[in-house]
This record gives structure tokens, sequence and C-alpha cells, in this order.
């Protein structure tokens, strides 16, 4: 119940006492009998003061109505009762052993017993039984065999008894309020959760309490805080179903409302930042999820305008029986207004608070506000060094004028393992295995300076390389990579060696912080080994290929996640200046342009499709190195084809590439738990010219599976080309992490 005060009086019900007469003071040796253990009884007053009362039977009348005892038979009988000493010293004589004194009768008239011996022997027959004889086992070896409960016994324990639940009255709470009562009782009731079954009535009488008390919070919070709630237990009116129905009878009487809030907080600014931020008003009902939600709203609302200590205090709600309302009064710490100044950090340090300074996205002198300090406290741990982190502001008392005075943000570090060993492997038709392995350093060289090596072994491609990355280099979300690695990729359009380097700054999504703007430029060099179809000899030879270029990207992403988008859309155009060196000098110009979109049907449904144009503009399609012309086909293309299938083909029966392509795909996924099934139809083609032509267009279609994990979804794609020419599988499987686009 939320109020902490209430207003109505209790009435203490009167006590009937009585009060006996003083007791004149014990002497000393009263006392000693006190003391002895003896209880004194005061002396009762003399016969004169006592009132005379007649006998209702006389005493003659009552001797002769007895009947004459007869004594010839027993002489006994007649003779006096022994002493009370006598009796004591016989008593102590059997307890000592000792023989009785001459003439004295055997104890309890048994002559057996007048010898005075103190034990007898029972009978004259030997012992015939070993085991009465034999001595005790130990108490260490003693065994105890369990009871075995016979089945029928058992069967009596698992008698259950039968019962449901009748609630009477609850509707006219319902009908003042939006809330579902009934369901907030049902979801914590005793009863309910006892599936209408227990062990015996008791059982059944301990739930109903509980669920009384349960019924009066459920009520309060509300604003019912004075219901009279009544229970009993019925028998079951269904002879068909015995048993017993726990009935709870609800009059939840009237519902409590505001008569006055009162905020007692010191002045803002704005004058109205409190109360533009505290919902609550005069006549409506005194709801528990409101007053918290209200208290909620007010101690989020300060932080963020420039109040880092403010505190809201412990409310209190007097209520009033007799009228049916309350009195709230919430306490409000305010305290500075403040700016934001300087870092500190302390423990086991990534790196320093110079670094925090270019996290963060506020400059000194900036009102504080608290969204901005989550914001770098995401910041940070997305930087994966920490095992954990925190940030408080600190005062520091020196003035910023306006009223206001900076304040500190301290940074608690606490760094946590620095590397990491990941790996994958995926499948598909046309690239075969692929296994990948990564060995990283995230902090090599501080701050967020990043040493890692990279190894692939496949059917298809193998190859190593190391990276070093700087995060947040010089800038918030701004990454500057340097690569170098050497390569070897055997495929049906070509097989190459190729050793790289590159060099990359960019502002990248990542599954922890995606982006809305995603941009990246940079330079590379390769000299690579390649086979190309000759048409004079109708070979495929290896030549030599230096290739130079630079690259720029820019991204526009409005999906709600990176592997497993729902809804938004995305759009990515990719343009390469290169230039080739082999007989010459052929420069020309790669770009691409992606275009995706998700649309939910429902919660489970999600229609998307996706479209890609490419042109390569500046040179003949046998100037430019094999592995940098244009294919379609394969997982992350057209499905139903091997990798790099489509396109013009040579003699030989394999592809040559192309220096334009159109895609498209569409898909319809449906999800069920951690599980969904996905259908699709792809198209697309590779042309020689320079622009698409958006003909001889294939298709393939296919079905997939999900497997819904908290880092993304596992895809497996099953995809048949419509129109398979000879020489084309009928199925094409494709295996890997995230959804297709």
């Amino acid at each position: 119940m939320l109020p902490s005060g209430n207003a109505s009086a209790q009435t203490k019900p009167a006590e009937e006492t009585a009060t006996a007469a003083p007791s004149p003071k014990p002497d000393q040796g009263a006392a000693q009998d006190l003391e002895a253990g003896q209880v004194q009884v005061p002396a009762l007053p003399s016969d004169s003061a006592l009132p005379q009362v007649d006998p209702i039977i006389p005493d003659g009348e009552f001797n002769s109505s007895i009947p004459a005892l007869d004594t010839s038979d027993d002489p006994e009988l007649d003779k006096p009762l022994e002493s009370i000493d006598a009796f004591e010293r016989r008593m102590a004589q059997q307890q000592s052993g000792a023989k009785p004194t001459e003439g004295a009768a055997p104890p309890a008239g048994d002559p057996a017993l007048a010898d005075g011996d103190t034990v007898e022997a029972i009978g004259d027959a030997p012992v015939r039984d070993a085991e009465l004889t034999a001595p005790l086992p130990p108490i260490d070896q003693f065994e105890v065999t369990p009871v075995q409960i016979a089945e029928g016994d058992a069967a009596e324990k698992d008698v259950e008894v039968r019962y449901r639940l009748d609630i009477k009255g609850l509707e006219l709470a319902d009908k003042e309020t939006d809330t579902d009562l009934e369901g907030q009782f049902d979801a914590l009731s005793a009863l309910k959760k006892g599936d209408g079954k227990a062990a015996n009535s008791a059982m059944i009488a301990a739930r109903l309490t509980e669920d009384s008390q349960l019924m009066q919070t459920v009520l309060a919070s509300e604003g019912w805080y004075s219901p009279q709630v009544r229970t009993r237990m019925d028998p079951s009116s269904d002879q068909d179903k015995p048993g017993l129905t726990a009935v709870i009878q609800v009059n939840p009487g009237k519902r409590y409302v505001f008569s006055d809030i009162q905020v007692k907080a010191d002045p803002t600014v704005p004058p109205s930042l409190i109360a533009d931020n505290f919902p609550l008003k005069v006549g409506e009902p005194i709801v528990a999820e409101r007053v918290q939600g209200a208290e909620a709203r007010v101690a989020v609302a300060l932080p963020e305008n420039g109040y880092p200590f403010a505190e809201v205090g412990q409310r209190d709600i007097l209520l009033d029986q007799d009228a049916g309302n309350g009195v709230y009064t919430l306490p409000v710490t305010v305290g500075p207004r403040g700016r934001f100044g300087g870092f500190t950090t302390d423990g086991d340090m990534a790196f320093d608070a110079k670094h925090i300074q270019v996290l963060a996205r506020f400059k000194r002198g900036e009102l504080y506000d608290s969204r901005k300090v989550d914001d770098l406290r995401k910041a940070l741990v997305a930087t994966s060094l920490f095992s954990t982190v925190a940030v408080e502001p600190q005062k520091t008392g020196d003035q910023a004028g306006d009223g206001t005075e900076y304040v500190t943000l301290h940074v608690k570090q606490d760094a946590g393992p620095p590397r990491t060993i990941a790996g994958s492997v995926g499948y598909a038709a046309g690239e075969g295995i692929t296994a990948q392995a990564t060995w990283t350093h995230r902090n090599m060289f501080p701050p967020e300076g990043a040493l890692i090596a990279h190894a692939i072994a496949g059917t298809r491609q193998q190859g190593a390389g190391v990276t070093f990355r700087r995060s947040n280099a010089g800038k918030r979300d701004r990454t500057f990579e340097l690569v170098a690695e050497a390569f070897h990729n055997d495929y049906d359009a070509y097989s190459a060696y190729t050793g790289r380097i590159a060099a990359r700054i960019a502002r990248d999504s990542t599954p922890i912080w995606q982006k809305r703007y995603t941009y990246a430029f940079g330079v590379e060099m390769l000299g690579t080994a390649e086979t190309d179809y000759d048409a004079a000899s109708g070979t495929r030879k290896r030549r030599t290929y230096y290739v130079a270029g630079l690259n720029g990207q820019v991204g526009f992403d409005t999906s709600d996640d990176l592997l497993n988008p729902t809804k938004g859309y995305r759009l990515t155009t990719l343009i390469q200046p290169e230039a080739t060196v082999r007989n010459g000098f052929d420069p020309y110009i790669r770009a691409r342009l992606d275009a995706s979109t998700y649309y939910p049907i429902s919660d489970s449904f999600v229609l998307a499709g996706r479209i890609r144009l490419g042109t390569i503009q500046g040179a003949g399609l046998f100037d430019i190195a094999p592995s940098r012309r244009l294919y379609a086909g394969g997982g992350g293309s057209v499905r139903g084809f091997a990798y790099q299938a489509l396109g013009e083909q040579a003699p030989d029966g394999n592809p040559v590439g192309g220096r334009s392509l159109n895609e498209g795909s569409f898909e319809a996924r449906y999800r069920f738990g951690n599980y969904g099934v996905v259908a699709f139809v792809d198209a697309g083609q590779a042309y020689r010219e320079t622009m698409p032509q958006f003909n001889n267009l294939r298709y393939g279609v296919g079905i997939g599976g999900r497997f819904y994990t908290n880092f993304g979804p596992m895809r497996l794609d099953v995809a048949t080309p419509i129109n398979r020419q000879p020489g084309e599988s009928r199925f094409n499987i494709y295996v890997s992490i995230g959804q297709a686009f």
C-alpha cells in the first residue's frame, strides 16, 4: 500500500480489571518457607464472620441411608490403619534392600516378597533364546531397517482435495478502472497457482487466507484502501465434481482520490520544471502505478535539465477514511544546477581521461544532461575493454556563472581481458567450406589500438593477414585501419595468388553500435597473379596484375537491427577509382549501388526486398584483373546458382565476369519463437557491357530456416535455379550468420 500515514483513529476496547486486597506482610519465618518452595495460605476469616447456612440433608438422615459394613468375612477391615511413620519406614527399607522388621507384613500382601530380596527369579525354566543373553551391539554398529510403507498407505497419502475459486463483487471495482484487477489477482494468487488441487482442506484455507491479503493489496494499488474482503469454503454444488469452493466476497467500498498535492522543493530553472513533469492532479484516484510513474518522471527530468544531484524523497499520503481522500506530500531535493566540467578517472584503467573526452558528445560549459552521460557510458561499454565501468557526477563548488557550478564526471574503470580468440565456419555452393580464425588484442597500443591476426582456410580460399586498428581515432566513432595480407583464391572464374596492403578511415556500424550514417574512404594496392581465359590459345593462362586505387563509400541506414532487420531501409553507394598496370596503364572506375527495405506485416511476419546495380567504366573487360570484374550468383547474390556462375561464359564453360550487373531479391520471413522460415526468390545477371541490361535474367527460388540467437540469426538456405541449364546444380545450399540482406 502506498500511504505511509493514516488519518483514521482506532478505539481500544475496554478491559475488565479486578483488584485484590493487599496481603499482610509475611514475617521472617514465612519468608523462609517461601524460599523453600512452600506456599503461604492466608488465614481464613473466623466462623463468626461467615454467614449461617442450614444443611440440605441432616447428618442423621445421611448416616441412616448408608448400609452397614459387614467385617465378619474380613477381619483386616477392623484393624487400625498403618501410621504414616510406619508406612514411610517400610518404604525406605524396601528401597535400601534391608530385611523387613520382624512381625511386619509382606509388602503389598505378597508372600513372595517377604524375604526382602530385591531380585526375584522368573521361574525355574532355562532361557532357550540365545538372543536374550547376547550382549548388545555397539551403538555405532547398530543398524536401523527403514520402515517400508505399504502401497495402501501410500495411496492414502496421495489423496487430493479438489477445489475451485469463486470471486464475487470485484466487478464493482472493475467498472471504475481500466485496469484488469482480476488479471492482476490471478497472476499472483496462491489458489490459482495450486491449479485446483490441495493435499487437504487446511491447505486450501491457508491459500484462501493468503489470497484475501492479496486481494486487499490489489485493490489498494488502485485506490480502494478500505475494502471489505470476506472468505469462506463451501462444498461443491456439482455432484459430478465433488470438492470445495473457495469464495472471496469483495466489497471494494469507496475509491480514494487526491484532495491535495504538495511537492516541497526549492525553485528551479525554469520554474515549472517539476510541475511540467508531474502529471498527478487533485481529484483523480490514488493509483499506485501513476504515483510511482510521476515520481520517476521527476527523478529523470531534473538530471536531464541541469540538476545532477536531485533526489526524490519518501512520499507521504495521509488518508481520511471518512471523506475517502488523501493528502499527498513529496519532498524533492533539487541540489545545485550544474554544467559539464572536466573528467577524473581511477581503477584498473584501459585509457586515460584525455581519451574519455574524445568519447564524450559534450563540451565543457554545456548544461548538464544525464542523457549525454548515459551516451558516454554506452560508448565506454562499446569499446569492449572493460569488465565494469561507471560514470558518476561529483560536486566541485566552482562557479560557472548564471547560478550554476561545474560538475566533474568521475569514471571508475575496471579493465577486462584485452585478448580474444574467435572463429567461424560457413558453407556456400561454389565457395565450399570456409573456416576463419582471429586473434585480437584490443588495446595493445592504448588508447584502443588493436592488433588483429587472422587466417582463413577453406576448399576454395586460404590466406593470412594482420590488421592494426585504432578505434575512436581522435574522434568519436572514427576508425583507422592498416591491413597487410596474402591469400589464394581458387574459383571457377579465376585462380589468384594475391598480396594486398590497404589503409582505411571509416565510420561503420557494429552489432553493438548501429549508426544511421556511415562512411569509409581509403587506398589500397595489390599484386596478383591470376588465371584468365586466353582466346588465342583457347586455354586459361596466369597473368600478373598490379592494381592501385582509391575507394569511397557512404551509407544511410534506418533499419532497426544490423543482422536481423524487421523495418526501415538501407542505402549504400560505393565508388572505386582504380588503375591496372600490366602492359600499360589502364584507369577505370568501379561503382555499385545497394538498396534494401523491410516491411513488418505483423510482429512475426516481415517482407524484405533488395536491389543491386554495378558498373565498371573506362577499361576493356580483359584489361581488368579477373578478381576486379563484376560477378553474379551465390549466397549473397542470386541463390540457386554457384558462386560467380552467372554472366558470360568462356568456351571452357567457366564464367569470365562482366563490367555491369543487376540483381534483385524478395523474401517473406516468418518467425516463431527462436525459429523461423523464409521463402525467397532471387534474380540477376552479369553483362559484358558497362551498363546493366536488365535482360536474360536468371531466377532462383528456395526456402530457408533460421535459428535466432542473442547476437543474430543462423541462416540455412536451400535454393534451386528456374529453367536450369546443363551443368547447373539442381540444389544449392548456403550457411552463414545473419539474414541474406
